[in-house]
């Protein structure tokens, strides 16, 4: 659906060059939620404004349903970008128009004819529920219904792709929960394929199939949200994922002050429920002192998280941990 090769972002800073976006490779599938994660400056909006040429790229390409958009003169561009919808972090309305006119504003543009226009918009006001909002403005909605507002106005061209910067970063967690249910919603009833970008390991969480991490401007890790979860691979994906509010972080634990060893578990799906502590109690001659954990509950399935101290023989926790991972748990030795 969305394939990026060598893509590199660069501005000119007086003398020197800044380069936002370097040698990026992704390929986005058709009807996937598809998360981009970074802190601030990483890169990430810059990435996704090149999806559309808001910003020009310096480098590469980027083909969607495979035509080269970096290859398109601007009237060819538009044609493309009637297929791509967005969102921003704060909403973009015209605060002198009402909601109708905001939504109706893009089919206009496009000839529409009244009946059609007046048609359309009301189906999209129901759709995401604002339609007592009709004759309101901007200044008169909330920060949920002015987002709303404009993903009505996003899907107004029936784009097959929907492109969201930060698009929950204003809101609130009741607010943002409400939202990505309202666009995976979106995504099924009408088979969208939706990039995210956000800083919030939260949003990931509960709307994303895939997820990449991106960092000055490079793409250090890309997973099936599930397997970031379950082992991640870089800092950056460790610092993301402690960040959760209910998840255990390691940092809180050392070895120098057990005796015994440390261990991280990570497990998915069923196994996130097996009594597998107690498993290994049986069968094994070791202690276990359960220091901390968690189920973190993602869009198909569960991860759960355990730090144990494993206390006993040497040769006794070796074969422990042996089991554990034979046991389709990913075992980390602190």
């Amino acid at each position: 659906m969305i394939k990026i090769e060598n893509l590199s972002k660069s501005f000119e800073n007086g003398n020197n060059r800044i380069w936002a976006v370097q040698d990026v490779n992704l390929q986005i599938n058709k009807g996937e939620i598809f998360g981009i994660i970074g802190l601030s400056g990483a890169g990430k909006s810059t990435l996704i404004r090149c999806m559309n040429r808001l910003e020009e790229p310096t480098e590469g390409k980027i083909y969607i349903e495979g035509i080269d958009i970096t290859s398109l003169d601007k009237k060819d561009l538009r044609k493309v970008r009637k297929d791509i919808g967005m969102i921003f972090q704060h909403f973009n309305l015209l605060c002198q128009k009402t909601v109708y006119k905001n939504i109706a504003f893009p089919l206009e543009l496009e000839g529409l004819s009244k009946k059609e226009i007046d048609l359309k918009v009301n189906t999209l006001l129901d759709y995401v529920e604002l339609s007592d909002k009709r004759d309101a403005y901007p200044s008169q909605l909330s920060g949920g219904q002015k987002q709303r507002v404009a993903i009505a106005r996003a899907l107004a061209n029936n784009p097959k792709i929907l492109l969201s910067d930060e698009g929950t970063s204003a809101l609130d967690p009741k607010t943002t929960k409400s939202i990505l249910h309202l666009l995976n919603k979106i995504r099924k009833e009408f088979n969208l394929t939706i990039v995210l970008i956000t800083h919030q390991m939260e949003v990931v969480k509960d709307i994303c199939d895939r997820v990449a991490i991106i960092e000055d401007g490079r793409i250090i890790e890309m997973n099936e949200v599930e397997e970031l979860f379950k082992n991640p691979k870089t800092h950056t994906a460790n610092t993301f994922i402690s960040g959760l509010k209910s998840h255990v972080t390691d940092e809180k634990y050392s070895p120098d002050e057990f005796n015994g060893t440390l261990i991280r578990l990570s497990f998915l799906g069923e196994s996130a429920k097996k009594p597998i502590v107690s498993q290994v109690v049986k069968k094994f001659d070791i202690n276990i002192n359960i220091l901390s954990g968690d189920i973190n509950q993602l869009v198909r399935t569960s991860v759960g998280y355990l730090i144990l101290e494993l206390t006993g023989e040497r040769d006794e926790i070796k074969r422990a941990i042996e089991y554990l991972k034979n046991e389709n748990v990913n075992v980390e030795v602190m």
